[in-house]
């Protein structure tokens, strides 16, 4: 691809980025939507971690975007300049048809549903290829993205998609918030193996903390993977038919730990990949941990030099639950205050 047809396909994707975010930022919890779109500003002008983003500046860019959005909100998402020849276009959800004319010159392309009904694209340089199945692709620096940048994704069914760019800034929102009061457990305990005593210190290690991180996920994804296999379509059905946020949030939930449960820390135990069961253990908070709270002991036990077993147990005793309780919600169908109350359930605090 010439660079002039480059540059056509990032600002299409851009544009179609731009118009999701109009759609959907408003989703987002307020503090939770200004620390992304601070990240958002950090990556569009091309500024490191360790610049702090001036806070004129920031405001002013973030009234322009919210004007802009109110002119994108209600644009159709169009179509994208690729194809076999000069002049051709394909839809920007036709993954698979994209896909094939840009992975041979070292892009990536992706599009997909981040949450139910939130529409998602980037484009990205192509690092490495991996022949599946799964496909594995690991994407490199990102041409264009929106404001909802999920650090790993199952595209089409067949094909997990790393991106690493995404991973460190999801690396960096960790660290600022660990620094600020720096308390004990998983993530303290992680710098500390890779040195990050300090800013500069977690910038070294990023690029390692990075690769820990990728493990991590591309395990978790294909989790996901093999959950897909014992719960759709009916599952992404059910997502797409919860307006509620809250029990979407559980439905998520449930099956990140059925994924987590079956194959992500099995497989960490099974490689006696210490950082990667911090790095796992870093992000396990939330509905995941009211689900199930024995697996915070379980990893306290490790730690202590149990060799696992806790932790083994505590994933092979959840995992068929687990399973049972996203069938019962199948089950319940178009009955969404029995799917609700089942959730519940699933999640109240013990």
């Amino acid at each position: 691809m010439t660079p002039a047809r480059v540059e056509a396909l990032r600002q299409a994707v851009q544009h179609n980025c731009d118009i999701a975010d109009a759609r959907h930022a408003a989703d987002l919890p307020l503090c939770q939507f200004l620390l992304q779109m601070r990240e958002l500003y950090r990556w569009r002008q091309g500024l490191d971690f360790a610049t702090v983003p001036p806070r004129a500046a920031l405001g002013a860019w973030l009234a322009e975007r919210e004007r802009a959005w109110d002119a994108l909100e209600a644009e159709a998402f169009v179509p994208l300049p690729v194809g076999p020849a000069p002049g051709a276009e394909l839809d920007p959800f036709d993954l698979d048809a994209i896909n094939d004319h840009l992975v041979p010159h070292g892009w990536v392309y992706g599009a997909g549903h981040v949450d139910a009904g939130r529409p998602g694209f980037f484009l990205a340089e192509l690092l490495r290829h991996e022949a599946g199945p799964p496909v594995v692709q690991h994407c490199g620096h990102e041409l264009a993205r929106g404001l909802f940048a999920p650090p790993a994704a199952l595209q089409g069914g067949h094909t997990i998609v790393l991106r690493r760019d995404a991973l460190a800034r999801w690396l960096w929102m960790l660290w600022e918030g660990f620094a600020l009061q720096r308390p004990a457990g998983a993530f303290a305990v992680l710098m500390q193996r890779h040195g990050a005593r300090d800013t500069a210190g977690f910038i070294v290690a990023l690029p390692a903390l990075t690769d820990v991180a990728a493990r991590v996920t591309l395990w978790h994804e294909r989790g996901e993977t093999a959950a897909a296999m014992l719960l759709e379509p009916g599952w992404a059905a059910l997502r797409q038919s919860m307006t509620d946020r809250r029990a979407n949030l559980q439905l998520r939930a449930l099956r990140d730990l059925i994924a987590d449960a079956r194959v992500t820390l099995p497989a960490l135990l099974d490689a006696d990949d210490a950082d990667g069961l911090h790095f796992w253990f870093a992000t396990f908070e939330g509905l995941r941990t009211h689900a199930c709270p024995d697996w915070r002991e379980a990893y306290t036990a490790w730690c202590a030099g149990d060799g696992g077993d806790a932790l083994r147990a505590a994933c092979a005793g959840a995992a068929p639950q687990l399973v049972a309780q996203a069938q019962a919600l199948l089950a319940s169908g178009t009955d969404l205050a029995a799917v609700m109350a089942r959730l519940q359930a699933v999640f109240a605090p013990r």
